[in-house]
């Protein structure tokens, strides 16, 4: 166990699972929001994660019992002086994340790392204003943050060896098996590809080839089956080989979609406020308890994948 806290700044739906995650792995962790009230209403979520994962047994009876005593809130960044590693994890806004740094290198040593849990921002950006910059790196979680394996870690033009050291042992640590974009460019690696897939998605819902439901469920038994397991590369490995996908590509690549322009199906959401489960309005309409049990089934899977990669791809 760590004797310096983490910080952690903010404790919306990634920032909580953060926290869960880190005090599951019994560090002391000081969470900052903006207001009591975002804590009030953060801390039963962020115990019912760790008692998601006393179920799972990835939680000691210790560490599940004691969880409350290791966990600092407080509204102030200033409370964060004695971290030694920081995770930024407000608002995907610049001027927001700039304004959070400048308070934390008034506060902490020019030692101190500081993570911003960032998807699309880039961290040389966020690096060109700072009094330490080589202390800056980007900390990519997933949802839900305490039960993926994900962590992708970026490096930004001015993040040093030593930072991505430190980042990557944290990490493993709480059982992370991180990956690092060694090169800063928008959306990293996971979220490039998976927009390449989303707008070719939506392109064939506008062109009239098919609906939503019907790439969902095409998708799920194809993609869905071997993902986990395998990734893109060791799929073509495994299902023909370069020779044969690179004639396929010949044929498929120049008629995908490569507008950059958001695609309209959901453009068109967009505009009318559709925020998927959170309002019930998406490419789907939910009720709260068609919204409650696709959460549920998502979770349950998320668990089941986790096992089986614990087991057959064990973190070093």
């Amino acid at each position: 166990m760590s004797e310096a806290p983490i910080g952690v700044i903010g404790v919306g739906l990634l920032g909580r699972g953060i926290v869960a995650c880190l005090l599951a792995q019994e560090f002391p962790v000081i969470a900052v929001a903006l207001s009591d009230d975002e804590h009030a209403a953060a801390l039963p979520l962020i115990g019912g994660m760790l008692d998601e994962l006393a179920a799972q047994r990835e939680l000691s009876a210790e560490a599940h019992a004691s969880w409350k005593q290791r966990l600092t809130q407080t509204t102030r960044i200033g409370d964060l002086a004695g971290c030694r590693f920081i995770i930024e994890s407000v608002t995907e806004d610049l001027a927001t994340k700039q304004a959070v740094f400048d308070a934390l290198e008034k506060t902490v040593t020019a030692e101190t790392v500081i993570a911003s849990n960032t998807s699309a921002i880039p961290i040389s950006v966020l690096q060109q204003t700072r009094q330490h910059p080589g202390r800056f790196i980007g900390m990519h979680w997933a949802e839900p943050a305490h039960a993926t394996r994900f962590l992708e870690i970026i490096r930004g033009e001015a993040t040093t060896d030593a930072t991505i050291a430190q980042t990557e042992q944290l990490a493993r640590q709480v059982g992370k098996d991180p990956t690092v974009c060694r090169k800063d460019i928008p959306g990293f690696i996971v979220n490039r590809v998976g927009y390449a897939m989303y707008r070719e998605a939506l392109q064939l819902v506008a062109d009239g080839v098919a609906d939503f439901e019907t790439i969902d469920r095409s998708l799920r038994n194809t993609l869905g089956l071997w993902a986990a397991s395998c990734g893109p590369f060791r799929w073509i490995d495994l299902t023909g080989g370069p020779e044969l996908y690179a004639r396929a590509m010949e044929r498929v690549l120049p008629t995908l979609a490569a507008d950059g322009a958001v695609p309209r199906p959901i453009a068109d959401l967009a505009a009318e406020g559709a925020r998927g489960i959170a309002n019930g309005r998406g490419f789907y309409d939910y009720t709260e308890q068609d919204a409650h049990a696709w959460e549920d089934r998502q979770r349950r899977h998320v668990w089941q994948v986790k096992a089986w990669l614990d087991q057959e791809f064990p973190i070093g």
